[in-house]
């Protein structure tokens, strides 16, 4: 790897930065919302801002605040509240990927304490990398796997080559008129790892947005502590192949008995 393709992390920038994930603030920033600054767009409870501690040297990092409500989540939405927060993510990742100013936008959410994120509040964070291309490691094999539901405008599958492993759930759609479709399999697929996988002992999850030819990929990841042979070696590592069908297994259940989406009617 050459260093210009490292990110670059800047600790005094993260001087002050608030965390609440483990134990609870006695001020949450992204509920003081009259003393926000740098606001670039505003719909509703929902707000995207610049990042306040920017920790990443030759970068653009900003915050999308999903909900003025302090413990809400993915898996505690309404399916219209969780619609317009996907909605309004897009919107503003495509906003920045339209500006052309970088090599790579990059939008994620981490949400508990092993997820990497640093507060509770509902967020998800949008970065414009200056140098780097933040999908240069990335496979189309990646987004490929064990089907869970399959059609013509939507392929939801299990990573058969994970990221980091060992499950990783894609959420992939043909076009961006798609995108309810997409939220809420994405919903119902927190609600499933948070309450149902691995016995309701997962705390935590991440998701990753990627672009590839056209096509809207919503990658999500339930979160442990990473294994040592992806630290140490950069191997990852999947669960077997039972094992994972019965996670696609499971997930469909859910999907059929709970989603409220015209794919799955």
């Amino acid at each position: 790897m050459d260093e210009k393709d490292l990110l670059i992390f800047q600790l005094d920038g993260a001087k002050g930065k608030p965390r609440d994930t483990k134990k609870k603030a006695a001020v949450c920033p992204f509920c003081d919302t009259d003393n926000l600054t740098n606001i670039i767009k505003q719909k509703d409870d929902m707000i995207w801002l610049e990042n306040k501690f920017r920790t990443l040297k030759d970068t653009y990092q900003t915050v999308l605040i999903e909900s003025s409500e302090h413990d809400a989540d993915i898996s505690t939405y309404s399916v219209k509240k969780n619609s317009e927060v996907f909605q309004f993510i897009f919107e503003c990742w495509n906003s920045l990927l339209e500006t052309k100013k970088y090599k790579s936008v990059l939008m994620y959410k981490n949400f508990g304490p092993m997820s990497g994120g640093s507060l509770r509040h509902p967020h998800f964070q949008v970065v414009g990398l200056n140098n780097v291309d933040g999908y240069q490691y990335i496979s189309k094999h990646n987004f490929t796997g064990y089907k869970i539901w399959k059609s013509d405008n939507i392929d939801f599958n299990i990573s058969q080559e994970p990221i980091m492993g060992f499950v990783e759930f894609n959420i992939r759609i043909k076009d961006a008129k798609y995108l309810n479709d997409l939220a809420e399999f994405a919903r119902i697929t927190v609600r499933y790892i948070l309450n149902e996988f691995h016995n309701g002992t997962c705390d935590s999850y991440n998701i990753f947005f990627y672009d590839e030819d056209g096509d809207i990929i919503c990658k999500i990841v339930p979160r442990f502590v990473a294994s040592p042979y992806f630290v140490g070696y950069k191997l990852p590592q999947r669960d077997n192949k039972d094992t994972l069908e019965k996670f696609a297994s499971d997930v469909l259940v859910k999907l059929k008995n709970e989603a409220e989406c015209d794919e799955i009617k």
